[in-house]
Order: structure tokens, then C-alpha cells, then sequence
């Protein structure tokens, strides 16, 4: 990390959520699982939608496919963002079944397909969060 302080919005970790931002920290992609249907969630819940049950916290693999994505080229708010642009934002197929949104780092915008095999990778932000991005996975 560098020395200059982290000067973009961060989330706050709630009671749902503080597993996953622990997780983060820690270089693990943690999620909820329902242990009477098997399904993966995210984002946290409190229970799971189709059995009504408490999920459990498991660590999963982190890899998946892009399932859809958008160029940011117009920053919002500018004054925050303007050096970034532009930037990728995809929302993921997990390999566990669920889909999460992150950054897709380390390809240009016009090399973006759907289905392209990526794997998280853990941005530290502060000493406290760890933001998800992802990366295409090579062959």
C-alpha cells in the first residue's frame, strides 16, 4: 500500500457482512452457503431465500466467468475518479453458482467477452478493507 491515504468511497462492514470483508482482508473469498439447499449467495443475507434457514460462511475458489460488463468512461463523481477512467465493471458467475460485481483488471476494455474465465484479486484499500476486483485467467 502506499503512502498516500485511500481518498475513494469504501464500504462499511454491517453484522451480514463483516465475514466477507474479514475474508477479504485475510485473502479469502468468503460466502454464504445455504446448508438446506447447497446454494451459494451473495450479496450476505440474513437467511437464505429459499429455505428460510441461517446460511453458513464457507471459502470458495474465487474463480468464475464474466457474465455481462460496462465501460466507465464518464466518471462519477469526476473529481474522484477522473484518473481511472476507463475502467471495466463486470458482474460474475461464480463457479459456486452466484454471480458478484467487481472491477476486471489487467484487460483493455475492447478485449472484454462474455464468458472470459477471470479469478479474484484482493485490493487493499486500507489495513481494514479489501476490495474484490478480478483478472483474466490465462488458457
Amino acid at each position: 500500500m502506499s503512502d498516500t491515504a485511500y481518498a475513494k468511497p469504501l464500504p462499511v462492514p454491517d453484522p451480514e457482512s463483516t465475514p466477507f470483508w474479514d475474508g477479504m482482508r485475510e485473502g479469502r473469498l468468503m460466502l454464504q452457503r445455504c446448508a438446506a439447499t447447497g446454494e451459494h449467495l451473495f450479496p450476505p443475507v440474513t437467511f437464505c431465500p429459499g429455505s428460510l434457514e441461517r446460511p453458513e460462511w464457507v471459502e470458495v475458489s474465487g474463480k468464475g466467468k464474466v457474465f455481462s460488463w460496462i465501460v466507465v468512461r464518464h466518471p462519477v463523481p469526476r473529481d474522484i475518479y477522473a484518473d481511472e477512467v476507463p475502467y471495466i465493471v463486470a458482474l460474475v458467475t461464480l463457479d459456486e453458482g452466484c454471480r458478484m460485481t467487481g472491477n476486471i483488471v489487467g484487460v483493455a476494455p475492447e478485449d472484454m467477452r462474455a464468458d472470459m474465465p477471470v479469478q479474484i484479486v484482493f485490493n487493499r484499500a486500507t489495513p481494514e478493507i479489501t476490495l474484490p476486483a478480478f483478472r483474466p485467467v490465462e488458457g
